[in-house]
């Protein structure tokens, strides 16, 4: 079996050589070998270990939740692979969609007029935009809804497309993982949806952020939110995202 050092493994994977001793130091990735002379050497299983890094870094997961991850011993490599895939041809598909809203973000922001509600809201897995507002206005009032929209007027349209994308990538990887509420890599994908709704809902503060997200994950089991699947409804994903949702929350609040 070949070994690889720590520079040919950086010119294989296209990381640095300091990323390399990073993930070593945290214990994400340490070499196979280190021999007499201190010099790190790395086989077959870091590598195949490096692309699970790198394909997670590729979905924004932080650095401690991918060692969480790969260190479960439910870890299955297979099932990670599928749900790359999954996550990725769904950005790919998405990106299409991106650029749009944001070529037409630009023309607004060069005729000076203020973006419309249905820009705010495109890209979003939502297939009726006033019926989903009208809807979400009822559940949680006007001021709240209107305070929402006013966060999103305030972000960066990177920001948002980033997290739009992130939160679409999420569904798409946890519809590759349906089954156990409880697994690592579906607590981590709840745990980022949390952040970046947070996030684009104007950092609710505690309690009422909770709260906010519970109901989501209702919403989304009662079929009031569109789950979708290869473009269709998926009641099935939207129940498992309630229980993993409501399973963060209750050790969340631990």
């Amino acid at each position: 079996m070949d070994n690889y050092s720590v520079k040919k493994l950086s010119q294989l994977a296209g990381v640095s050589v300091r990323t390399l001793h990073l993930y070593d130091k945290i214990d994400l990735l340490k070499p196979a070998v280190r021999t007499g002379a201190g010099y790190r050497l790395y086989g077959e299983k870091e590598l195949l270990r490096l692309q699970q890094i790198l394909f997670y870094r590729e979905l924004d997961f932080p650095l401690k939740d991918i060692c969480t991850i790969l260190d479960d011993p439910a870890f299955d490599l297979m099932q990670a692979l599928e749900g790359h895939k999954v996550a990725l041809l769904a950005r790919q598909e998405r990106i299409h969609t991106l650029i749009g809203t944001i070529e037409k973000t630009l023309v607004t922001l060069k005729n000076n007029t203020m973006l419309q509600v249905a820009d705010l809201y495109e890209g979003l897995p939502q297939e009726k935009v006033a019926a989903c507002r009208t809807a979400a206005i009822s559940q949680w009032g006007t001021d709240t809804i209107l305070g929402v929209e006013d966060t999103l007027r305030s972000l960066g349209k990177e920001e948002i497309t980033t997290m739009q994308t992130a939160l679409n990538d999420i569904t798409s990887q946890l519809t590759a993982l349906v089954g156990d509420p409880a697994n690592a890599v579906v607590q981590a994908c709840i745990a980022r949806r949390y952040e970046i709704i947070t996030r684009l809902t104007g950092g609710k503060t505690e309690p009422g952020k909770l709260a906010y997200f519970r109901k989501l994950g209702e919403l989304y089991a009662d079929g009031k939110e569109h789950v979708t699947a290869d473009g269709l409804p998926n009641q099935q994903v939207a129940i498992f995202i309630k229980e993993a949702t409501d399973y963060y929350l209750k050790n969340k609040q631990h």
